[in-house]
């Protein structure tokens, strides 16, 4: 991937670097760092790879170095009217990230077998333009608190997750969408964030913002990545909900094992959801090119990872993001354990989903399926599932629905959405 040549990625890169060379400096020796005086990034955490200790550094005025070494005691730093501290680059302890020029502020702790994840989710890279045309909400800070197992059960269950984990910088992963697209026919797909039919305001980071204000990742930010590589192929991006690592390969080792169906679509009078809507379409005899999500197919064996982007590195599960679908893990083979919530740990939703972000309340609902209007309330299913309930009542559609199409269009089985659905069959 290309390096960003912003202040802020270049700081990220030094800061492992670091964390290593103090470590290896040992006791109290001092190590010179170069004048890191437009340096936001700030990491805190446990032990460096060499003494289990916590590196610490010293920064003064915009004229003045950092330097600092190692101590197995806690870590601590005068930086002005800030306080630094670095961490090893795998981020797999506890550490704190803190960004004066963005406000990113995330906190991990880890006790005993859980890790606690307190993130404001503001970016600590550069982002498009928000408010824009096809996305009309503004990034602002969020309170979130994660709670992630670090003793990880792989189960092979497969399930569903709308928000599958968080990245490294406390940014959300949501790489599925709530517009849809349905027919009169009867079939039911889901919009594509990463399409180029549909805009949805994705910016160079493939995110956008919901109406709460959270920025959140639909797909792989060269950023992210480029923020937080090393030398190594796999670049430690984030943590799943269900307690496995999540990476990124930069050789693109990992291949997906999603390829475009060779069927053609079908489907006359079709309707899509949202912002992304507006207009109605046949997609009948039409070829798959990943607009919608079941343009694709799990093929095994077609590439180097499982359903759910996941496969094992050096004896252990993990999960890989990769540039083709699925692009970020939309579901998981891991037990979700702690507080981390249904549906993966995600953060409660915002009643308009990934794909409605730009979308006024309502947006994304068949008529007829809005709360209050005569139906049943899906809160409690959609929670299980993971989802809004908005996002439910726009998989389900006008009734009847049709649970072939709403099951495909959540990811899941019929069985697993008849088992959550208040009444039998699922009628709303």
């Amino acid at each position: 991937m290309t390096k960003s040549a912003t202040n802020r990625i270049a700081a990220a890169a030094v800061v492992p670097l670091l964390a290593l060379s103090l470590a290896a400096c040992g006791g109290d020796d001092a190590a010179d760092a170069g004048d890191v005086a437009d340096t936001p990034a700030v990491a805190d955490g446990e032990g460096t790879a060499t003494d289990g200790g916590t590196a610490t550094a010293t920064s003064g005025d915009a004229s003045d170095s950092t330097s600092g070494g190692a101590d197995t005691g806690a870590a601590a730093a005068e930086a002005g009217d800030s306080t630094i501290s670095v961490v090893a680059s795998d981020y797999a302890g506890d550490y704190v990230l803190a960004n004066e020029e963005t406000g990113t502020m995330v906190t991990v702790t880890i006790d005993g077998d859980t890790r606690t994840i307190q993130t404001n989710s503001l970016p600590d890279h550069a982002t498009g333009d928000f408010p824009n045309a096809a996305n009309p909400n503004v990034i602002s800070e969020q309170d979130i608190t994660l709670e992630y197992t670090t003793a990880p059960v792989f189960t092979g269950a497969a399930t569903f997750a709308q928000q599958p984990g968080v990245a490294v910088n406390g940014i959300a992963f949501e790489p599925g969408t709530a517009e849809s697209i349905t027919c009169t026919s009867g079939e039911s797909s889901r919009i594509e964030a990463i399409s180029e039919v549909y805009d949805l305001g994705l910016d160079f980071n493939n995110a956008h913002v919901q109406p709460t204000g959270q920025y959140h990742y639909h797909g792989v930010s060269e950023l992210l990545v480029d923020a937080y590589a090393s030398d190594e192929d796999l670049v430690h991006v984030g943590f799943a909900a269900d307690g496995f690592l999540m990476y990124y390969s930069k050789s693109g080792a990992y291949e997906s094992s999603y390829v475009l169906s060779d069927e053609a679509r079908t489907g006359t009078g079709c309707t899509a959801t949202g912002p992304a809507g507006g207009q109605t379409i046949d997609l009948e005899g039409t070829a798959p090119d990943g607009t919608y999500d079941t343009d694709w197919d799990y093929v095994e064996g077609a590439g180097a990872l499982d359903e759910c982007n996941g496969t094992t590195i050096d004896g252990e599960y993990a999960y890989v993001l990769t540039d083709t679908y699925p692009y970020i893990s939309r579901c998981l083979n891991g037990e979700v354990v702690g507080g981390g919530g249904p549906g993966g740990g995600a953060p409660p939703g915002d009643g308009a989903g990934a794909g409605t972000e730009g979308a006024a309340p309502g947006q994304g609902q068949a008529p007829g399926q809005g709360q209050g209007e005569g139906g049943p309330d899906l809160t409690e299913a959609a929670a299980a599932l993971g989802i809004t309930a908005a996002e439910l009542e726009a998989a389900l559609g006008a009734p009847p629905p049709d649970l072939d199409a709403a099951a495909a269009a959540l990811g899941i089985t019929v069985e697993e959405l008849e088992a959550v659905l208040p009444d039998p069959g699922g009628a709303p």
